[in-house]
């Protein structure tokens, strides 16, 4: 555990594929697949100079189904960080679970192990924790440790709120519409 002196007011963690970058059906496979949502990597560098810690936290299952490596992964955040680091952002880390859904895991979404583990490192609590997600997976994650999911209408996003019903989850167009709040709430503290 790290010690950071900071508290889950200071907590964002994200899900990465629709969130921050486009969604692939079939996958983020290369560095070359991944692009970026238009305002997201400002949205985190705004929730970073605001005074946020970061974090990531993805399920990889191509990793399990054998598509990509996990140096291909790293490949493809060395990239997101790069690109994150031009736009005067950064995350604390990037956490993520390899396995297939049929693995029975603790860390894939909507299992919270991957949030768990964030907290740990980070030593906080995650009771209200944001957890900016556009699949019912990453609110589930969420709700199973007391944290604050929020929707966003990017990547499956709108196929997400259509399930859930509107109303179910707090919910805005996209991150920088997300971190836009975060950042009137904490400056309203």
């Amino acid at each position: 555990m790290r010690e950071t002196g900071r508290g889950p007011e200071d907590l964002v963690i994200l899900d990465r594929d629709g969130v921050i970058n486009e969604d692939s059906a079939t996958y983020i496979k290369s560095p070359e697949e991944w692009r970026r949502l238009p305002g997201s990597l400002e949205a985190i560098a705004l929730l970073g100079a605001a005074g946020f810690e970061i974090a990531v936290a993805t399920n990889q299952s191509g990793i399990g189904r054998g598509l990509f490596t996990e140096a291909t992964l790293s490949a493809i955040n060395a990239k997101m960080r790069a690109e994150l680091a031009a736009a005067g952002g950064r995350l604390f880390g990037i956490y993520h679970c390899p396995h297939r859904p049929d693995e029975g895991c603790s860390c894939r979404k909507p299992a919270p192990g991957l949030l768990r583990q964030i907290a740990e490192e980070l030593g906080v609590p995650l009771t209200g924790v944001p957890v900016i997600g556009d699949k019912r997976s990453d609110l589930e994650a969420a709700e199973a440790v007391g944290a604050r999911p929020i929707l966003v209408l990017t990547g499956q996003g709108e196929r997400t709120l259509r399930a859930a019903g509107a109303g179910r989850y707090e919910t805005y167009s996209d991150l920088a519409a997300a971190a836009t709040q975060l950042i009137g709430e904490r400056a309203g503290r």
